[in-house]
């Protein structure tokens, strides 16, 4: 009953299938740690009790502390709208978390990589991920009506934060399209649907499983990801044009601070400034 009334409520906010499925995830390891360890109704927990499930699945599922964050947020929609209980973030709060920079293939890293996936499909859905900076669920559910030749742009429907967008439109990237389209069925609705079902969108994890295989091939260390095709496109992208707008339209970042991170992953960056160090003349020792 709560874990039902819980997927109404968040569905009702209108999240994402993907969201709905993480949420769901740990509030029904929570319930099943209420009424199992602690015997008791999700309505009558205390906060130490609350506390002592965060420490639970630190010790059982050894999560980092920004998924431990993720799992905070979702006993507070939990707490406010199934319980209608008011949240106190001071009995709860959040952690603190290290930040890394992400990976970022160079260029000739770049090349080689696609050069060496085999499927025409996953080839191309790689190569759009690169050229246009897509995210590996935009690539997923592009629709062919959202090619736009005429204007060589891609048109993005339903990103990461509910907005449309327009994608750059490689011409060479183009060309691929068309001979994976060509090659590949002629698809008419999804322009990568799933292999035994033409209605429906690729599987991200179908892409994923691909990439980990052309590293296998090139004998590379497992440090691509999709996500590092779009980190790749906007290192670069800002390489070439040091145009912080318009490279934040074409990611869909809300906020230009989120852009502003290709400004440090950028090698030409570093190299157009030098150190005051190297102006004082000290002799070599």
């Amino acid at each position: 009953e709560y874990l039902d009334t819980f997927v109404m409520m968040i569905t009702l906010r209108g999240l994402t299938d993907h969201t709905i499925k993480s949420y769901k995830t740990y509030v029904s390891a929570y319930l099943d740690y209420v009424f199992d360890l602690l015997d008791k109704d999700p309505a009558d927990v205390e906060w130490d009790e609350m506390r002592l499930f965060i420490q639970h699945l630190e010790l059982t599922r050894h999560l980092a502390n920004r998924t431990i964050n993720a799992v905070i947020s979702q006993l507070r929609f939990f707490t406010i709208y199934v319980l209608h209980k008011p949240w106190d973030p001071t009995q709860l709060p959040k952690r603190k978390f290290d930040r890394y920079l992400p990976f970022v293939p160079s260029r000739e890293e770049v090349s080689a990589f696609i050069e060496a996936i085999d499927d025409p499909k996953i080839r191309t859905m790689v190569i759009l991920m690169y050229s246009a900076g897509l995210r590996v669920g935009e690539v997923c559910r592009i629709k062919c009506e959202d090619i736009d030749r005429r204007n060589m742009r891609i048109h993005i429907t339903h990103g990461k934060n509910r907005s449309d967008r327009y994608a750059l439109l490689s011409p060479a990237a183009l060309k691929e399209l068309e001979a994976y389209w060509r090659k590949c069925g002629r698809p008419r609705n999804y322009l990568f649907p799933q292999r035994h079902d033409p209605n429906m969108p690729n599987d991200p994890q179908n892409l994923h499983w691909h990439m980990r295989k052309a590293e296998d091939k090139l004998g590379w260390p497992h440090r691509f990801t999709c996500h590092s095709m779009r980190h790749a496109f906007a290192t670069h992208f800002y390489e070439d044009t040091h145009d912080l707008l318009t490279l934040q339209h074409l990611m869909g970042h809300k906020s230009i601070t989120s852009t502003t991170i290709y400004i440090t992953l950028s090698n030409a960056t570093l190299r157009r400034y030098s150190s005051p160090f190297d102006s004082l003349g000290v002799h070599h020792g």
